[in-house]
């Protein structure tokens, strides 16, 4: 101490004398504070000199005439140094502790409770979320205004054990009577928590207005703030976030908010909010995922090299009769212009880097997932061992591979934080994005147009480009979301899983008839209830309604049962299958009210016109 405290003082302020003074009144209130684990955790006062002894600063001369000065009698040192707060040095104790002797402390109460919340995330780490309920419930069970924000942590701590415990009632119970009977910073904190539980499951309007509630409660708090571009950058409002994130800044900082880690992780959100978000729970993420990120950084960052292209005639020889398309082939038109004996592509890498691919799979065992699914049904549990992570950081280069990256973004939505919209935004995105760009560097380096489905070769990257759309649909990037399905229209005409119906009802919602029609005639007598119907929709918003009723006559001839789902207000649901549905059956008809009732239901007169044609 008589060492340390000089090196920090300020030489113009303060002398060699004082500074040695300020280091012995210093570390006499430490000692005569630090709990003793020997004396059960209570204090061991030192002794005080007699007044002709040695003064223990160092100065060399007697205590009466050094720091004894400062000091009317021995009965009044102790009371003469400074008193430090007991949670400074049981922060500091706990950590040396060992399991027993913190067990000994708690029994014996003396451990400060605002630090319960210390010893709960200490019990967490090393998987006992048992030990931490016992410890906090009874914390929270008297006068809960009588717990200021000293408290917060405890109950972090406390929703946390219960998650690990998969006590979700107990949590949501916790938390409302937080909100009903708690402290101020209580109220706020318990209202933040039920907000972020609604994010992670996807009800923003309820999110809202449980942060409308911890922003009342805790209207200059760093937590609100933080759950306000979480909140944003969940629905993909990043440039809300944004603007918010400068507002919450200037606000914290001149409400005397000093805190480095939020008003660093707002100056990062005032830039990239998801980055900011993954940077602020970097400590408490996947380790994989971390190495993951870094990785993905890299790749990005790499040229994007022209594959090759192998040419062949007859695409359907090609199929793999594992891999089933929802409709015969046959039945399925070519695009305008695309006469029988078209040439079609299949993506090929150059050899290098196919041989890595090859190396690849002998690291990633996951199968693929069966056509455009998110995950495989029956795979390797890639999470549970790093050597295709190892792999990876070992060959940058892997990036340039479509087969590796379709394979890194199955196992992304096999992770169990994969729900995390920051996954998506910060992990994902960028596979895919980078996927779609090495197709269009290919095809601006061969010119090649069709790549069908029914080659192996090609389903990577068709895979990818499927889930960059619905990445951008849940962004709700409405127009690059359909870009991303002409272009995967395009590549892949005979369209093997379905993706225009996705198509037409983005045309239809956003009053594209003429593409939408267009589109229908892509595909006559087309077993989709989108299609058949959607036609009929366009056809009557843009005035042709004799033509509309000819064409609704041949949709409910191949498909009777829709208009009776889509003109009832209220209908049963039927039994669905998460193997897909039976065209003409009723799961079809369900499936497609769902997906547009409220598109048909805008439209005035439209339900009354068809009710009359169908009765």
């Amino acid at each position: 101490m008589r060492e340390a405290v000089p090196a920090a003082a300020d030489d113009e302020e303060l002398s060699p004398d004082d500074e040695r003074r300020l280091a012995y009144v210093l570390g006499l209130a430490i000692w005569n504070a630090l709990p003793r684990p020997d004396n059960d955790f209570l204090p061991l006062c030192a002794p005080v000199p007699k007044d002709d002894a040695l003064c223990p600063c160092g100065s060399g001369d007697r205590f009466d005439l050094c720091c004894g000065s400062a000091m009317a009698s021995p009965d009044t040192a102790r009371e003469s140094s400074p008193e430090l707060p007991p949670e400074l040095l049981w922060e500091l104790l706990l950590d040396e502790l060992a399991d027993a002797e913190l067990q000994r402390a708690l029994r014996l109460r003396v451990v400060p409770q605002p630090l319960f919340a210390r010893v709960a995330d200490h019990w967490l780490a090393i998987d006992r979320p048992g030990r931490a309920v016992a410890l906090l419930e009874p914390l929270f069970d008297g006068d809960l205004s009588a717990l200021d924000e000293r408290f917060e942590p405890a109950l972090d701590a406390l929703c946390d054990a219960y998650d690990a415990l998969d006590h979700w009632k107990k949590k949501q119970s916790f938390l409302l009577r937080v909100t009903d009977d708690g402290s101020q910073a209580l109220k706020a904190a318990a209202w933040q928590r039920l907000s972020i539980m609604f994010i992670d499951e996807g009800e923003f309007d309820y999110a809202f207005e449980a942060f409308q509630h911890a922003q009342h409660h805790g209207p200059d708090s760093p937590g609100t703030a933080l759950l306000e571009i979480t909140l944003l950058a969940a629905q993909h409002l990043d440039e809300h976030a944004r603007a918010r994130a400068l507002f919450w800044r200037h606000k914290l900082r001149r409400s005397g908010e000093t805190g480095a880690g939020i008003m660093q992780f707002l100056e990062q959100a005032s830039i990239d909010p998801q980055d900011a978000l993954v940077s602020s729970q970097e400590a408490a993420m996947d380790p994989l995922l971390v190495r993951l990120r870094a990785w993905i950084d890299q790749a990005v960052a790499r040229d994007q090299p022209a594959l090759g292209v192998s040419l062949f005639d007859d695409p359907l020889e090609a199929g793999d009769a594992r891999q089933l398309p929802l409709f015969d082939a046959d039945a399925l038109p070519l695009p305008a212009g695309a006469r029988s004996g078209t040439r079609f592509g299949a993506l090929t890498p150059p050899p290098a880097l196919r041989r890595l691919e090859h190396a690849w799979h002998q690291v990633f065992l996951a199968s693929k997932p069966y056509s455009t699914r998110l995950i495989a049904v029956d795979g390797e549990p890639v999470w549970e061992d790093d050597a295709w992570l190892q792999f990876l950081e070992a060959h940058p280069e892997a990036a340039d591979s479509p087969d590796v990256l379709d394979d890194i973004a199955t196992a992304l939505y096999d992770h169990p934080e994969s729900s995390l919209p920051w996954v998506a935004r910060v992990l994902l995105q960028p596979l895919l994005e980078r996927a779609e760009a090495l197709l269009h560097r290919t095809v601006e380096a061969t010119d090649v147009e069709l790549l069908p489905w029914t080659d192996e070769r090609n389903r990577p990257t068709l895979r990818m480009l499927f889930r960059l759309y619905l990445l951008r649909a849940e962004a709700g990037a409405d127009r690059s979301a359909s870009a991303v399905l002409e272009l995967l229209l395009a590549l892949n005409p005979r369209d093997n899983h379905g993706v225009r119906a996705e198509l037409m009802n983005h045309y239809l919602r956003r009053g594209e008839d003429d593409k939408a029609l267009a589109l229908a005639h892509q595909f006559p007598t087309d077993v989709l209830a989108d299609l058949a119907y959607g036609e009929v929709l366009a056809l009557y918003r843009l005035g042709q309604q004799e033509h509309a009723a000819r064409v609704l006559h041949e949709a409910v001839g191949r498909l009777p049962r829709i208009p009776r789902f889509l003109l009832r207000k209220r209908i049963k649901r039927p039994v669905l299958s998460s193997a897909g549905f039976t065209p003409g059956g009723d799961d079809q008809a369900w499936l497609y009210r769902e997906a547009m009732r409220d598109v048909w239901e805008a439209e005035p007169g439209l339900l009354a016109w068809m009710k009359k044609l169908t009765a």
